[in-house]
């Protein structure tokens, strides 16, 4: 008898001691559970908040591309008036295509032959183009030389061995000019000598290689990190 009363004694204290571990258990879970429903409802407001500001980040940058092809179109338009002279000569030619503005200057109006001095002439035609470019802002200004596929004379060896020497320093030079006659930051500069590899004609006629010897001075973006890290909506993650 007191045998089986104690055995169902430590039963019914084994069952209320699992009832109650059990009890423990649900509350922690549904503790959990809480804790799960409210960082869910933060990070939906979290993601709402980035949806936003991504929304907000790519109306701003559209709107300043939009400006920006403004702004070189107007450059354009400027070039081609200060230049125009020289275009219908068929010494400069001036091209946009989207966000790029080229300005290719063939070397007879530019430099004496063999020469990476600027002449009189060309002097004249960059300080209009300077003039131009001046307010020209957010842009790289790359400045080409390029030659044609005659070696360099014997008479200028010891000064640029070859072609890529004489584009180089041309290109030095122009790049020298404009900087200082705008007062751009330098940074904003790259100059470039690309000799003979890039031509834009047929060298083997004289016509053609006229046309190879050229400047050409390039303006366009520089380059920026569209998708910038967003920054947190302010508040603190509740501890756990």
């Amino acid at each position: 008898m007191s045998i089986a009363v104690l055995a169902v004694g430590g039963l019914a204290g084994y069952l209320f001691w699992d009832d109650a571990k059990q009890r423990e258990h649900l509350e922690e879970a549904q503790a959990q559970n809480q804790e799960l429903v409210h960082e869910g409802a933060r990070l939906k407001e979290q993601v709402g908040y980035l949806s936003q500001r991504l929304e907000q980040d790519i109306a701003k940058v559209s709107n300043e591309k939009q400006e920006e092809l403004t702004r070189l179109a107007k450059t354009h338009d400027e070039m081609v008036e200060s230049l125009k002279q020289e275009i219908a000569a068929g010494e400069i030619t001036i091209t946009r295509l989207a966000d790029r503005l080229s300005v290719k200057i063939v070397d007879k109006i530019l430099f004496p032959s063999g020469e990476a001095a600027i002449g009189d002439e060309g002097g004249k035609v960059l300080a209009r183009v300077a003039k131009v470019i001046a307010g020209v802002k957010d842009k790289v200004i790359r400045i080409e030389g390029h030659a044609d596929n005659v070696p360099i004379g014997k008479h200028l060896v010891d000064r640029f061995a070859t072609n890529w020497e004489l584009s180089t320093a041309r290109a030095t030079t122009i790049a020298r000019f404009l900087q200082e006659n705008t007062k751009i930051d330098p940074t904003a500069f790259e100059a470039v000598g690309l000799g003979e590899y890039h031509p834009v004609a047929d060298n083997r006629s004289a016509k053609g290689r006229s046309q190879n010897r050229r400047i050409e001075i390039i303006l366009y973006p520089r380059v920026r990190t569209l998708a910038k890290e967003l920054p947190a909506k302010p508040g603190k993650r509740g501890a756990p």
